[in-house]
């Protein structure tokens, strides 16, 4: 048996084909691009583009063979409206058609596949277990519930999906949104919020959405669709306040009224100039906590990383690329 990894090169796929390889299993990656990943010395990899049926039909599979699909088209960059619809349907949707397709073709059944917790839209019940209504705020969680009713069809006829809805994910190689965020706090200017900032803010670690893919494929690819999420998220008032001390900033946190500044957000939004995309900002001062309480009584899966931890890892991260920017600079003006 075989594991193909599907956008193998990407965040959390990187982390599950390294979690892997070390655990002595057979694994082949396929990406559109290939990093620089060590790994990849005993993981071999094939160039591929989900978006281009031919392309996917280029991986070897074998009827024994397990797949994940990891490939998506992110909310990170943000792109303005009138693009997002063929931003993100190609890769998301047509991608997964495309996968599940040659996956049909082959003989082989037992796909791991990721969407978001974006499906659900606005919170209507606290927290959201995954019975929650699908109402999504924009083409990316509208392209991903669709991935999901396509993996409906295929589960009819035999398949075994299990179906993975992360919360903003995080952890080493991907910044994204944040950089806005840890621009601000370097320097010490006011740190706006979508509200007062009580309501909590919940993280989900790429190290646990890897540890998620593991539990999958040993509980036998159940017929599932689970949240994955932190336990305990803090507010959002106390998560940005540790975050501004750690890095020493003279940064102060600015309530803003949150209706006021959706509308200008969505003013902008209207005109081309998205400073956020509508799914992030719409709900941004809402309570959106994930109960994964199912992951771990079916998947016995657990997290293992505070949303404290993994904020702080980031920010890290990010002054670390900035210094190493730096240093190269100061090496080529001597």
């Amino acid at each position: 048996m075989k594991h193909i990894i599907i956008g193998g090169d990407g965040f959390v796929g990187s982390r599950l084909a390294a979690d892997l390889a070390a655990m002595g299993e057979d694994v082949l990656v396929a990406d559109i691009h290939k990093s620089s990943h060590a790994h990849y010395a005993k993981v071999p990899f094939v160039q591929i583009d989900v978006t281009k049926a031919e392309s996917v039909d280029t991986i070897p599979l074998s009827p024994e063979d397990v797949v994940y699909n990891l490939s998506a088209k992110m909310l990170s960059p943000i792109v303005t409206r009138a693009e997002r619809h063929d931003f993100f349907w190609p890769v998301n949707f047509h991608g997964t058609q495309n996968i599940l397709s040659w996956m049909e073709k082959r003989g082989a059944d037992r796909l791991v596949h990721f969407t978001t917790d974006m499906i659900y839209g606005h919170s209507v019940t606290v927290p959201q277990d995954e019975t929650h209504p699908a109402h999504p705020l924009g083409e990316y969680g509208e392209s991903k519930l669709a991935t999901e009713r396509l993996a409906e069809e295929y589960r009819a006829k035999g398949f075994k999906i299990p179906i993975f809805r992360p919360r903003l994910i995080i952890g080493p190689g991907r910044l994204g949104i944040l950089v806005k965020l840890f621009k601000l706090i370097d320097l010490n200017l006011p740190v706006p919020m979508i509200g007062s900032g009580r309501n909590p803010y919940q993280f989900i670690s790429v190290f646990d959405c890897a540890s998620a893919c593991v539990c999958a494929w040993k509980a036998g690819f159940p017929n599932e669709a689970y949240n994955l999420g932190s336990d305990e998220p803090p507010p959002v008032k106390k998560l940005l306040g540790d975050l501004i001390k750690h890095a020493g900033s003279k940064s102060i946190l600015l309530p803003t009224p949150a209706s006021l500044v959706k509308l200008t957000l969505d003013a902008l939004d209207a005109v081309n100039m998205p400073i956020m995309d509508p799914e992030q900002y719409k709900i941004a001062d809402e309570i959106c906590i994930l109960d994964t309480s199912k992951a771990k009584r079916e998947l016995g899966w657990h997290p293992q990383y505070r949303d404290e931890d993994m904020l702080l890892a980031a920010y890290t991260e990010y002054r670390k690329g900035k210094d190493a920017h730096k240093q190269a600079q100061r090496s080529l003006a001597a």
